[in-house]
């Protein structure tokens, strides 16, 4: 008996180390196409997760939509078929109360405040909110300025947008943000804005220079206009089934890989930037530079439709009191 009992432990030991040393892939969405700084940083978290877990862990990075778009994918990532995806804080807006606040027109005034507010405590607070909804907040990336693009008549001031038809994220946010700059909002994915460009389904959209740029729209709208109307930051999240799978300990390797990855996605993103500005530059897109006060002004329906109740209220005076 004693030797079955010692057999027996023996086995589970065994098992239990090859559960241990078993390898897991776990698998990453994300929108844009290869070598787009937020495809890249996942990768490089990926690699960092590989190293510190002596290649038991590794991350697939499955980008240009082959997921699907962001809506479908979150809805995904809740329920543990996607493990990791990263997405723009607007399409979490109806889940997370939260990210709402991130989205408002001009709510940021430059980069550095937007980093100084995500990096703080005040973003950890909003990571957190993601948790009941089945999701594991892990860090902000950046999405740049967003501004409009067209691909007939170019937008010189706010006036010129009344009636236009313009994509935007699926977001309830961003729909009254077009509503009050004048414009008829189209919500749709990402992955439908170049056909809906060149068919005419929509007059433009808006964007920033990378995303401008990668998705190619410049080729066909080819008015982009300086509005830089909103910094909204991009999150990266972790399916909750998928992170409650983790040891504390892996738990504690994704969560530094993930902050290290920040550090390599703001290094990507201010260098493609620069080449994205360049290469549409260079086209021959027409840039155009705007009174941004008028655009400003116009968004004060936004806010007091969205910052209604004493949270979202104190949040908003958190965020601008940074300094």
């Amino acid at each position: 008996m004693k030797l079955t009992k010692l057999l027996g432990l023996a086995f589970g030991l065994a098992l239990s180390a090859t559960a241990a040393n078993a390898q897991v892939t776990l698998r990453s969405a994300d929108i844009h196409p290869d070598g787009y700084p937020t495809v890249d940083a996942v990768k490089y978290m990926g690699e960092l997760i590989s190293q510190r877990t002596n290649g038991r862990i590794k991350i697939q990075v499955m980008n240009n939509s082959v997921l699907g778009g962001e809506k479908d994918t979150i809805e995904q990532t809740r329920f543990g078929v996607i493990d990791l995806n990263r997405v723009n804080a607007a399409p979490f807006n109806n889940l997370v109360p939260q990210t709402t606040v991130l989205g408002l027109p001009f709510l940021f005034r430059s980069t550095e405040h937007m980093h100084k507010v995500v990096d703080g405590p005040i973003g950890d607070e909003i990571l957190k909110a993601f948790e009941p909804h089945g999701l594991i907040g892990l860090a902000y990336y950046d999405s740049g300025a967003r501004s409009f693009y067209t691909t007939k008549k170019p937008i010189t001031k706010l006036a010129d947008l009344k009636g236009m038809k313009i994509r935007v994220q699926q977001s309830d946010l961003w729909i009254a943000m077009m509503q009050a700059f004048g414009a008829n909002p189209t919500p749709m994915p990402m992955g439908e804005v170049y056909s809906s460009l060149e068919t005419g389904v929509v007059d433009g959209a808006e964007n920033n220079w990378p995303s401008y740029e990668s998705a190619r729209h410049y080729e066909i709208a080819k008015n982009y206009t300086l509005t830089e109307h909103s910094l909204n930051p991009e999150i990266l999240v972790m399916s909750k089934i998928s992170w409650d799978k983790l040891t504390p300990e892996d738990q504690k390797i994704f969560r530094q890989a993930a902050k290290d990855s920040v550090v390599k996605m703001r290094e990507l993103w201010t260098a493609r930037e620069k080449s994205s500005e360049a290469k549409v530059r260079a086209a021959g897109a027409n840039i155009i530079k705007v009174n941004k006060d008028e655009f400003s002004a116009a968004m004060k329906p936004v806010y007091d439709k969205f910052v209604t109740d004493a949270k979202q209220k104190a949040l908003l005076e958190q965020i601008q009191a940074v300094k």
